[in-house]
């Protein structure tokens, strides 16, 4: 067992999560494009305030595609933005 498997494992254990709902690569995948499309310290923002849209039970559930999609097209998202204001 690699250590980002056991550390899923025991974290969600920790917090009374099943692991089975954990799509770990589709996280890393998400957080990676954040990083890079945003900000690094925008990266665990995002998965905390994904976790916590999920855990009120409001996160769509194309929620990580359209946050990878926004961290993506960042640049043109806040372009757009700041022309509408």
């Amino acid at each position: 067992m690699n250590v980002l498997t056991e550390w899923t494992a025991l974290a969600c254990r920790e917090l009374g999560v099943d692991p089975s709902l954990v799509d770990r690569d589709e996280l890393l995948d998400l957080t990676k494009e954040v990083a890079h499309g945003v900000a690094r310290p925008a990266a665990p923002l995002t998965a905390y305030l994904l976790g916590l849209a999920q855990g009120a039970g409001t996160a769509p559930a194309d929620a990580v595609e359209r946050l990878t999609t926004l961290a993506r097209n960042w640049e043109r998202a806040t372009t757009e933005t700041l022309g509408d204001a």
